[in-house]
């Protein structure tokens, strides 16, 4: 046998024992997708969100995103991937696992970013982001409104961080977010809105633009502060 024909068998068999190596390290290993508990009582807040809206979003709405994910990834190689992974390629996956991994993520980072005790405004850090992206809180208020009671249908207003650091504020449809691979423009978020009228019907009717001025009563800036700093 020829040196270079042995060289070439042995590489293929290697490499193939490689590959054999980590499709054995991968079994069992699945990420753990935890449906989380909310972290206040349904009517903790009233400022902003009634507790019947609350109690039938978070058990109903978002309890089926969840379980309808599972289901949408069950025996296949995204069981293995974090949501952020899934993301970061979802233009290659169904509807099923676009919608339903966007709606419980978007949904669980919602609950996060909202507190009784919230209101206010962001710590120096993010102020100073803020104002440097947008020019004052007060303008990035008015951008981030617009664009929730711009978005057309079903969808989310939210607040991102690009690769640079700077902030930019976007709209998606449906439970589409920025971390999709196809998004418009692409980011981290930190802030999110959820402007599907199921998030605020019960108490509003068609009054968007009540629910997203009362929804700074109840932001969570520590939170969201906390993301930023990621």
């Amino acid at each position: 046998m020829k040196k270079s024909t042995y060289f070439l068998l042995s590489f293929t068999v290697i490499f193939v024992f490689s590959l054999s190596a980590q499709a054995q390290n991968m079994k069992g290993k699945k990420v753990n997708h935890e449906f989380p508990e909310l972290p206040y009582a349904y009517d903790a807040l009233e400022k902003a969100i009634d507790s019947e809206t609350m109690n039938i979003h978070y058990n109903k709405h978002f309890r089926g995103y969840y379980d309808k994910f599972l289901k949408a990834i069950e025996g296949s190689a995204l069981e293995m991937l974090t949501l952020e992974e899934i993301f970061a390629n979802v233009s290659r996956s169904n509807a099923a696992v676009r919608n339903n991994a966007g709606g419980f993520y978007n949904h669980a980072m919602f609950w996060t970013i909202m507190s009784p005790d919230g209101g206010g405004k962001p710590g120096p850090k993010l102020e100073a982001a803020i104002n440097k992206s947008f020019g004052s809180f007060d303008k990035f208020k008015a951008e981030f409104e617009a664009a929730a009671a711009s978005q057309f249908g079903s969808g989310w207003a939210w607040l991102s961080k690009d690769e640079q650091g700077n902030l930019f504020v976007s709209s998606t449809p449906n439970q589409d977010n920025p971390l999709m691979d196809d998004v418009a423009k692409r980011g981290y978020p930190i802030l999110a809105l959820d402007v599907w009228e199921h998030a605020y019907y019960l108490r509003y009717q068609n009054k968007r633009t009540s629910y997203i001025g009362n929804f700074w009563e109840v932001v969570n800036w520590p939170e969201v502060e906390k993301r930023f700093n990621r």
